[in-house]
């Protein structure tokens, strides 16, 4: 067995699990020593394996080929591998275009301008908006309103775009700014959700952010405020308070960073 597997650039452990399949059954067992032997009539099965496993096929597809083998058969076979890697490929894409949005936020986060208050013109998303009553203090109580947001998802929100709360604009004109009235996720624009999902249009926002994370936010929204009222602006939405780096980045607390921007007009 050893010497076949070397010959093939297979394991043993390999050679013995297409054994214990049914794939590919040694020509003699040396019923004392327990060693295999395999004829050279099976080293063209040993090549039609490699060459299928190579492709990503299946165990019991190529069983099931070298049991029946046929032309019709390995045809199929072939066409349906063929869709199973593109639709791996496509996957991937997705996986790298996530993970390209996520260094592209924690650039953009590391090479923020902190406590500055500005006046931006925010690209339109997509949002899913849960309304709710929260008091966040630390990162933990976000956890029981996520878990909201991911009933009946197919992917974890970890993997999915911004998670982030937000102040009505009642509570924000009467300073009540530790009481949030929902959590929202922005998605990417490969995300699929399975729920209602708000489409957003380019807003003009006013925004800040700043060193820290929810517990810190109260000071920044009174500054927001201030800069709203001195600007004779009006709030139009929900604010989007979202922690850039926190906890899924590092264990730092003082590299945390934190946006909140809110939606007026002039």
């Amino acid at each position: 067995m050893g010497e076949v597997a070397r010959m093939f650039h297979l394991s043993v452990s390999s050679l013995r699990h297409y054994e214990k399949m049914g794939i590919l059954i040694p020509e003699v067992t040396d019923p004392d020593t327990g060693y295999r032997y395999y004829s050279t009539r099976q080293f063209e099965p040993l090549n039609t394996i490699r060459y299928l496993r190579a492709l990503d096929m299946p165990l019991n597809e190529i069983a099931d080929f070298l049991q029946n083998r046929d032309l019709d058969k390995i045809e199929e076979k072939l066409k349906q591998q063929k869709e199973i890697v593109i639709q791996r490929e496509l996957e991937l894409k997705r996986v790298e275009r996530k993970i390209e949005n996520r260094l592209n936020q924690l650039t953009d986060a590391r090479n923020s301008t902190l406590d500055v208050i500005s006046l931006i013109t925010a690209d339109a998303y997509r949002l899913v908006w849960i309304e709710d009553t929260l008091t966040i203090r630390e990162f933990v109580d976000m956890e029981t309103p996520i878990r909201k947001l991911e009933q009946k998802q197919n992917e974890a929100l970890i993997f999915l775009g911004k998670v982030g709360v937000g102040i009505s604009p009642e509570n924000l004109e009467n300073g009540l700014y530790q009481q949030y009235n929902g959590i929202f996720l922005i998605l990417d624009e490969e995300d699929q959700y399975e729920g209602k999902v708000i489409q957003v249009p380019q807003t003009l926002c006013v925004r800040v952010r700043f060193r820290g994370s929810h517990g810190e936010a109260p000071a920044q929204y009174g500054k927001l405020m201030d800069y709203i009222q001195k600007h004779h602006l009006k709030i139009i939405g929900f604010s989007r308070e979202i922690t850039m780096i926190d906890y899924g980045f590092t264990n730092d607390t003082d590299k945390f960073v934190t946006e909140i921007s809110i939606p007026v007009k002039c």
